[in-house]
């Protein structure tokens, strides 16, 4: 058997969802005071000065924070049914077809959240590993459980889940440099839809 990695955001998807999840999930007056939390750390961002894989956690903490956990799994749902299938890469499912018509084992691996990412991957009959909030008393915390998973989060994530010596081909998807300690697993690898070679 061999193994499929798909980053998520840029790779399957056209755009990046987990922004549009935080706009979506957002009521309008605690918007407003997200955007005015968040402008430091969003004014680093567009300066390079902060690295995604912090901005993403101080974001979902300030907009999760205390959050229903009913109320954002419904909004998730819809998210997940009404939004997503519009951005996803035609190029991407066809993939991931491919892979499973082999009998491969085929995982998402994403910083997106396990809220709307975890529906569309049973939608397609694949296995996911992604960023995952915390929950207390049915309550978001705005906490990821282990970290956000990008750059070397992604292999210790996949680790967690897969004996890669079980597979005898490890194929990788990827379209940014956060993915690219995921790729350096595989034996074949994919940047932006193109093949690259050590």
């Amino acid at each position: 058997m061999n193994l499929a990695l798909f980053d998520f955001d840029g790779s399957i998807t056209e755009q990046d969802t987990y922004t549009q999840f935080l706009f979506y999930v957002t009521p309008k007056r605690r918007l407003i005071m997200t955007l005015l939390l968040a402008s430091p750390f969003i004014a680093l961002y567009k300066l390079r000065l902060l690295k995604p894989s912090k901005t993403r956690p101080l974001l979902s903490k300030i907009v999760f924070w205390n959050r229903s956990v009913a109320d954002i799994t419904r909004l998730a749902r819809s998210f997940s049914e009404q939004y997503l299938p519009n951005v996803i890469r035609a190029e991407a499912l066809k993939k991931i077809e491919w892979h499973k018509a082999q009998g491969d084992e085929v995982y998402v691996v994403s910083a997106s959240l396990d809220l709307y990412l975890s529906r569309w991957c049973r939608s397609q009959g694949i296995k996911w590993v992604c960023s995952e909030l915390e929950t207390k008393n049915n309550k978001l915390t705005g906490r990821y459980v282990s970290g956000d998973c990008s750059l070397e989060n992604k292999v210790i994530a996949i680790k967690r889940k897969v004996n890669l010596i079980d597979f005898k081909t490890i194929y990788a998807y990827g379209d940014t440099a956060e993915d690219l300690p995921m790729l350096a697993l595989a034996h074949e690898k994919y940047l932006n839809w193109k093949r690259i070679t050590d």
